[in-house]
């Protein structure tokens, strides 16, 4: 059974033009009928190109922005949520259950909180346990994550930046959620922290039985972390599989060129077809190879190619 089912969502903004504050300005498009499935215990990987709509794809998730159309639906315990029809009383119920580990973690902490301060916040909001316990479960909390109980008196400057994400994943957990949505959770540090943010994530994961949404655009931090991946270019799914079939038998032309962006380092591992220019047009659907490529508006489908490994194709397409 999913733990979470997204299905046709769809999403537009409103371009505001410099200078002009009346008038109307045609809205552009940037989801489509985006749909998949989360289960429990997984990582589901997704990954695009900055741009393609992955963060306003997880905003609609913590239901922060509405989509235009299609649904967002949460099973917990059994107990099927719609959220994106459900009353501001249970989506205070569901949040209690996803949270957020964001990009940047010295903007995500509030600068004039003290750790503890920070991390008492979401039993406080949701009035979770009482508060002579909330204490310890908060340095149960900062040692899970690999700080010290001393820490706690401590604000957020006096941190790096991989201890401050460290800090994120500890409030990000506190409530024990089912689900995390882990947005680009080390792009902003360096690369000798990031193998061990992932490595601390995995073992969270293990230990309390989580599970993840994991979004990046760097293919092999997916390729690390992830059961499942979907990729997203502008703002379509073009692509969807277990992360052995997505690396090693890709179909689309975006998730070649994706791949072939990974550092020369790994070059051995990739096949001869990947190689070539990865510049210009590969995120334009418009551009891409036949049977690929389909205008704005043109329905398209997915279509299976080998089990559970699927590629969008335009309706009336096939793969040969």
């Amino acid at each position: 059974v999913p733990l979470i089912e997204i299905s046709g969502i769809n999403k537009s903004f409103v371009p505001r033009k410099k200078g002009q504050l009346f008038g109307s300005v045609a809205p552009v498009k940037v989801l489509h009928d985006i749909d998949f499935k989360i289960y429990p215990g997984e990582t589901f990987g997704l990954v695009g190109e900055s741009g393609c709509g992955k963060t306003t794809l997880c905003k609609i998730l913590l239901q922060g922005l509405k989509a235009d159309s299609g649904k967002v639906e949460l099973n917990i315990h059994n107990n099927k949520i719609n959220l994106t029809s459900a009353p501001d009383s249970a989506l205070r119920e569901y949040r209690k259950h996803v949270q957020y580990i964001f990009q940047d973690p010295q903007s995500a902490l509030n600068p004039k909180m003290t750790i503890q301060q920070i991390l008492l916040e979401p039993f406080d909001i949701h009035n979770v346990g009482q508060k002579k316990d909330r204490k310890d479960w908060v340095q149960r909390l900062v040692q899970l994550v690999g700080l010290n109980i001393q820490d706690l008196s401590r604000y957020p400057h006096h941190f790096s930046g991989g201890q401050k994400q460290r800090i994120n994943i500890a409030r990000a957990i506190a409530l024990q959620p089912e689900l995390i949505l882990c947005d680009e959770p080390v792009s902003a540090l360096d690369v000798s922290i990031q193998a061990q943010i992932l490595n601390l994530l995995k073992d969270l994961q293990r230990d309390l039985h989580l599970t993840y949404l994991f979004i990046s655009h760097n293919m092999a931090v997916v390729r690390y972390m992830a059961d499942r991946i979907a990729v997203m270019a502008k703002g379509h799914l073009v692509e969807l599989g277990n992360c052995n079939s997505i690396f090693s038998n890709p179909l689309h032309p975006y998730t070649k060129a994706l791949i072939n962006s990974i550092l020369d380092i790994n070059i051995k591992d990739k096949p001869a077809s990947y190689v070539g220019k990865t510049e210009g047009t590969f995120s334009d659907p418009r551009l891409w190879p036949e049977p690929f490529c389909f205008k704005e508006e043109e329905p398209t489908y997915w279509y299976e190619f080998e089990a559970e490994h699927f590629v969008r194709l335009p309706v009336g397409k096939v793969l040969s």
